[in-house]
């Protein structure tokens, strides 16, 4: 019998190697230079099969680096990045490649790193690519932005992701030649709100009116954000005036229906809003600053024009 160093039995080193590398969760494969898979472990193989997967649930009778290249000429970013960066580790351009990338299922969002790492054995070589679930990690990063992205009283978007939303959808409106609203909504009388039932009350109805504009922004184009205070602002990418002045006209009914008394709030009694509604079809002749502005000036008109009321301008 043949004993190793450590005074135990001598394992056969290629039984024992698979055996430890199919104990592992990530997904392992292991390519030649062209791209030929030489090895994949149990856990690539298994999500294979679960999965159908075009890139991990490869056989050895596929190419890595041609299924990566097919991926890539289907416009698909993950293929396209892997393709890059292996082929720069493969052609000593670069010591190793990391990226991260989705690939969710139908009934899961999932998130992987991919790391290739080049090795040589009897003059050859030779590349690992692994595969590892950060799926959790992701999610926890997911919901550290989500929760920077929203205002802390309203759990809508806050100020900061507004400006990033609005400049977004204002580049795609204009490379689309898209109409773009903005409405601007104030709560009317809000002070005496406050001053006659308390902050908190306050609280309660700025909550109110947030819930009540998160009904009507639920396209991906769409946004609904506390500009500040008492100050709301709505987003309506590819949305003519005719059609933002609609929608503002429902929230308007509804949130009389909702009958949030203010007393000294004369004569309505009761919460009512004063809003500013402009639209422009996007171009290199103005800026989104602009449209925000126009709107401002609208709602100012329509609070010193007696408030509870709407007042719109299309500027394309």
């Amino acid at each position: 019998m043949t004993l190793n160093r450590y005074g135990g039995e001598m394992l056969d080193d290629k039984v024992f190697l698979r055996s430890i590398l199919n104990t592992i969760p990530d997904h392992i494969v292991v390519i030649d230079k062209v791209g030929e898979i030489i090895y994949e472990n149990k856990s690539w193989q298994s999500f294979g099969v679960q999965n159908s997967s075009n890139y991990i649930a490869m056989s050895q009778q596929y190419n890595y680096l041609h299924e990566c290249k097919k991926a890539a000429e289907q416009g698909d970013e993950f293929g396209v990045s892997a393709l890059k960066g292996i082929t720069a580790v493969i052609s000593h351009k670069q010591a190793d490649f990391y990226l991260e990338y989705p690939c969710h299922s139908d009934d899961e969002q999932r998130w992987f790193m991919m790391r290739v790492m080049p090795f040589s054995h009897n003059n050859s070589e030779y590349y690992v690519i692994n595969h590892n679930n950060i799926t959790e990690r992701k999610q926890a990063e997911n919901k550290a932005k989500q929760l920077a992205r929203l205002d802390g009283l309203t759990k809508i978007a806050n100020r900061r992701y507004f400006d990033s939303v609005l400049n977004s959808e204002w580049r795609r409106c204009e490379r689309l030649a898209l109409p773009l609203s903005i409405a601007m909504i104030d709560v009317d009388n809000f002070k005496l709100l406050n001053d006659t039932y308390g902050h908190q009350q306050g609280d309660v109805c700025l909550q109110q009116i947030a819930n009540l504009l998160k009904q009507y922004s639920k396209r991906p184009s769409d946004l609904c954000a506390r500009f500040g205070g008492e100050e709301f602002v709505l987003i309506y990418g590819n949305t003519n005036s005719l059609q933002a002045t609609a929608n503002i006209d429902r929230i308007v009914t509804q949130l009389k229906a909702l009958n949030i008394e203010n007393k000294h709030s004369l004569p309505s009694k009761i919460v009512t809003v004063s809003v500013g509604i402009a639209t422009i079809i996007p171009s290199n002749n103005s800026c989104a600053e602009d449209l925000l502005n126009e709107a401002d000036k609208l709602l100012y008109k329509a609070k010193t024009a007696g408030k509870n009321s709407v007042r719109v301008t299309d500027l394309s």
